[in-house]
């Protein structure tokens, strides 16, 4: 970095060069600021001749008047540095991005935005406070050195000892200070990722088992960035000092030494002059300088080194080993859906249109149903309105419904719930006729299958994630489900069954697919898609569906197509406080809104919506 910093200014001579031109003018400012003073009091005022002493002040007023263009021309210069720096900054930023994006399409290189916008500004900025720092110190200390030397050398012999001393414990602080400023954001970021790479990777935590790993490295890096905060003050108490040792003792040690300086012959306008360069030039310049270098510096080299190129980060969890039983399942959603209360029994299952399997019996089997819940509210929180209040619906072995609605109604509530993943406030969930309050995850799992709109891949071969929920499956019962969903084509590409899978190179629909081959592989009896199958394109899903419903078990269907709700033996339609539940062709004569959502459907362009049923 440090070369890179000098070639990038020994490429600016010339902004330099006027820049130290402009400073020099500052320099004769400082200088006749405290001689102006000391001689308009030996020669003026001390001596009996108040003109002169004017004289000699009007002298030091004019100096200071002259500090308006100076300025300017400083930062006229100061821009000449500073926007190079910052345009060179963006290129490397970018460059970074695309030479990353190319090597790996598929990693996110989230950190370029805040290069390209915050962290250029935040280098720019610093560097401009550090060269303006930096500038007025050292030609602030030539004219108040050359001032004191002018009005007496003994003065130099006093102040620039403890001054000396001061800066150098400071400047033996900088590496220190540094090491501590850079392990202390690292260990702040490092909480950070961890925390994003948590919540990213909750799955993989929960497929995995390794909960207590996760927290166990998650409590080291917060105690390591306790460590390093510690360091950190610990190294901001001696700057501290070291700003006091080079701020307060130049001036007790000039009070101090003032009956020798006397005696030496210094005059008094002398010591005025010698307190005023330190008061109100040298030591200010020293104390922002020390400011900047700690504050700026520091954070100017951490920021500078996100520019340079980094080792890819680690992966958070370890592949799940195949067999581990754990539902592909989505959070439960943040913002509580618009509440629903619907009563819905359900009635004798409508006769299938298609397929192979027996038509349901017209009358209620005597074996229990495949999902029931009595009676379900379910509120996210005390003081909200249910979301879903005193809902009965019962779904028999063998079924296939959709569930339909506004966005928000509660669809994926009713999913949760009958998933077993959400516990409802009142009322009871029955899945094959027992409770399901109580069951473990292992338990739940044998029992159904829930596949959400985020399908769930992880890191490992094909086969264990297709095998995941069914690790003792035969490959004859592989190889059926693969040619049922239609996915052979896909693992071809992924390079087998024994290719591994790296889920961020997958699109949405490749996973939804490999996530519902994995649902038919699953021995459980009842299946739950929460638009699992809204990445896939229309003919896709129609095969998703159908194998699906020819599966032995029961099916309930989130739709997002028209196609979904006409597939299935009923619909359930959760509109507020009017559910129906019924077929496609009863509902279209007694829902308004279902009238309504297949009209938007249609609209939609949805190539079922105007087909027969079928």
């Amino acid at each position: 970095m440090l070369p890179e910093g000098r070639r990038f200014l020994l490429r600016r001579k010339g902004a330099l060069i006027r820049l130290g031109g402009w400073s020099l003018l500052e320099s004769a400012q400082t200088f006749l600021g405290g001689y102006c003073l000391a001689r308009a009091l030996d020669r003026g005022f001390l001596a009996g001749d108040t003109r002169t002493g004017l004289m000699w002040l009007a002298v030091a007023a004019a100096a200071i008047l002259v500090g308006g263009p100076l300025v300017r021309g400083v930062f006229a210069q100061l821009a000449a540095l500073v926007e190079p720096l910052r345009d060179a900054l963006v290129r490397r930023a970018v460059n970074q991005y695309l030479r990353r994006a190319m090597a790996d399409p598929a990693r996110t290189d989230s950190g370029a935005v805040s290069r390209l916008t915050h962290q250029t500004e935040i280098v720019r900025d610093s560097f401009a406070g550090l060269v303006l720092t930096a500038r007025s110190f050292v030609f602030t200390a030539v004219g108040a050195l050359a001032g004191l030397l002018a009005l007496a050398p003994q003065l130099l012999l006093v102040v620039v000892g403890p001054l000396a001393l001061g800066l150098a414990l400071f400047l033996a602080t900088l590496a220190p200070m540094a090491a501590a400023q850079r392990a202390f954001l690292d260990a702040d970021e490092a909480v950070a990722d961890r925390a994003g790479a948590l919540g990213a990777g909750l799955r993989d935590i929960a497929a995995c088992g390794t909960r207590a790993e996760a927290a166990d490295r998650t409590e080291r890096l917060i105690a390591a960035g306790e460590r390093t905060s510690r360091v950190l003050a610990r190294w901001a108490a001696v700057r501290a000092l070291a700003l006091g040792v080079a701020g307060q003792l130049p001036v007790v040690v000039l009070l101090v030494a003032t009956p020798w300086l006397l005696r030496q012959g210094v005059t008094a306008g002398a010591l005025m002059g010698a307190l005023t360069y330190l008061v109100q030039a040298l030591l200010p310049a020293l104390h922002t300088l020390m400011t900047a270098l700690g504050a700026a510096g520091t954070r100017l080299l951490v920021v500078l080194e996100r520019f340079e190129d980094a080792a890819p980060d680690a992966p958070l969890t370890k592949p799940p080993t195949p067999g581990t039983p754990a539902p592909a399942v989505s959070p439960t959603p943040a913002v509580p859906p618009a509440p629903v209360t619907p009563a819905v029994h359900a009635g004798p299952p409508a006769p299938r249109r298609g397929g192979t399997r027996p038509d349901p019996l017209p009358h209620r089997p005597p074996v229990p149903p495949a999902a029931e819940i009595r009676s379900v509210t379910l509120a996210y929180g005390p003081g909200a309105p249910p979301v879903l209040a005193g809902l009965d619906l019962a779904v028999g072995p063998g079924e296939h419904i959709a569930v339909v609605g506004p966005s928000g109604i509660g669809k994926s509530t009713l999913t949760g719930v009958l998933a077993g993943l959400l516990a409802p406030d009142r009322g009871t969930v029955l899945l094959a006729g027992e409770p399901v309050a109580g069951r473990t995850p292992s338990e739940l799992a044998a029992l159904r299958v829930l596949i959400p709109q985020q399908a769930y891949v992880f890191t490992g071969t094909v086969r264990e994630n297709l095998l995941q929920l069914a690790p003792g499956a035969s490959p004859p019962a592989l190889v059926r489900a693969v040619e049922a969903l239609g996915i052979g084509e896909l693992i071809s590409r992924l390079g087998g069954l024994d290719a591994l899978v790296e889920p961020a190179r997958l699109s949405q629909g490749e996973r939804q697919s490999l996530a519902l081959c994995r649902a038919y592989v699953s021995p459980a009896p009842l299946m739950i898609l929460d638009e699992a199958t809204c990445h896939l394109d229309p003919v896709a899903e129609a095969r998703a569906e159908l194998a699906l419903a020819e599966r032995p078990g029961t099916l309930i269907v989130v739709a997002h197509r028209l196609s979904s709700a006409r597939r299935a033996d009923r619909v359930l339609v959760l509109d507020g406080t009017r559910p129906a539940y019924g077929t496609h062709d009863e509902l279209l004569t007694r829902s308004a809104l279902y009238r309504d959502l297949v009209g938007h459907w249609q609209g939609a362009g949805d190539p079922s919506a105007a087909g027969p049923a079928g």
